[in-house]
């Protein structure tokens, strides 16, 4: 099977890039070839956001299946309808599970589980896209199947609800340092995390299917987590044992660092419980394997094994640091007043 992976190096696709080429498949990556090419794969280098330049660079080339990473607005759906109608027999759409309605009416997220998030502009845009592909897919028939990961991570990301995600040791490097670590509530929400290496089981599972087009789907884990969990054993991972956990409302945590209004009062600060069975249904052999204290200590392995991947993000640290004692000044302040 031809595959086009438009993206296919970032955390979620190379995974998928590496599951699909291990299983056979002629795989080619359309990207800006920032980074070495994946082993197996055949590569197209264009960035994706010049129309003209991306149509040139593919010629008259079709594909089995096309699966972009990196659409995340209406207007990036419009300019691939137009790049690939006629050019492929499905469209993978990766949106998000953080498109699903916030807060949620009941706690078990399906695929029928509305679509709405008042919090979150990326998420408000995945929803716009998603409207626009299955519009397509009715009235012209243009093959689109969406998917709807949630948080998903591997070697390179330590997935805490407060951390950088692009310099991920800077959480591990707080907890070794016996430095506080923000937990957004009492920690006793329940996330679902998945591993990268678990979702491209279900992703590669669904190409080429027929009976997917039209269908949206969200692949995750099955294990269920509080935050509190998550970050003991990240702590554990790191070797620490007993981590300095500060629990912080959220839209305290929002109100001193409006950035994360997104990625929490839009996201990690709702309970996110999801029902697979919808892709097990069409991926028979999908199944998630990988825990995650087991993961994690594969990630905190990876940063280890050479200290020049362990970049600290000293802008967040410090934001953190502002946000846990103005935390401590209010909380000091409401014992006086309360007479504790």
């Amino acid at each position: 099977m031809r595959i086009l992976f438009i993206g296919g190096s970032g955390v979620i696709s190379t995974a998928c890039t590496q599951l699909a080429v291990r299983r056979g498949f002629h795989v080619t990556l359309l990207n800006r070839a920032r980074r070495p090419a994946l082993p197996g794969t055949h590569q197209i280098t264009a960035d994706i956001a010049d129309p003209t330049a991306a149509a040139e660079a593919m010629g008259k080339q079709n594909w089995e299946v096309v699966v972009d990473f990196i659409a995340f607005t209406p207007t990036d759906i419009e300019q691939r309808l137009a790049l690939l109608r006629g050019r492929t027999g499905q469209y993978v759409f990766i949106s998000s599970a953080s498109a699903y309605q916030k807060p949620l009416d009941h706690y078990l997220i399906t695929e029928s589980t509305p679509l709405a998030n008042p919090f979150w502009d990326y998420s408000r845009n995945k929803i716009a896209g998603e409207d626009r592909l299955l519009r397509a897919f009715r009235e012209e028939g243009f093959p689109a199947t969406v998917v709807r990961p949630s948080l998903t991570y591997g070697d390179t990301v330590v997935p805490l609800a407060i951390n950088s995600w692009l310099r991920g040791y800077t959480a591990v490097d707080r907890m070794r340092r016996e430095l506080p670590v923000i937990v957004p509530g009492d920690g006793l929400s329940l996330w679902t995390i998945t591993h990268n290496s678990d979702f491209a089981k279900g992703l590669v599972g669904l190409l080429g299917q027929q009976a997917a087009l039209g269908q949206a789907f969200h692949i995750t884990s099955d294990e269920v987590l509080t935050w509190n969990q998550i970050y003991q054993f990240t702590a554990e991972a790191a070797g620490v044992p007993a981590p300095r956990l500060v629990h912080i409302a959220s839209d305290f945590i929002t109100a001193c660092i409006p950035e994360k209004t997104g990625t929490l009062l839009g996201d990690k600060s709702h309970s996110a419980v999801f029902d697979n069975a919808k892709i097990k249904r069409f991926v028979p052999d999908f199944v998630c394997t990988m825990r995650f204290r087991d993961g994690i200590a594969r990630t905190v392995a990876w940063y280890d094994a050479d200290p020049q991947r362990q970049q600290i993000d000293e802008k967040a640290s410090a934001a953190w640091d502002r946000l846990i004692a103005s935390y401590e000044h209010g909380l000091a302040a409401a014992r006086r007043e309360f007479g504790h």
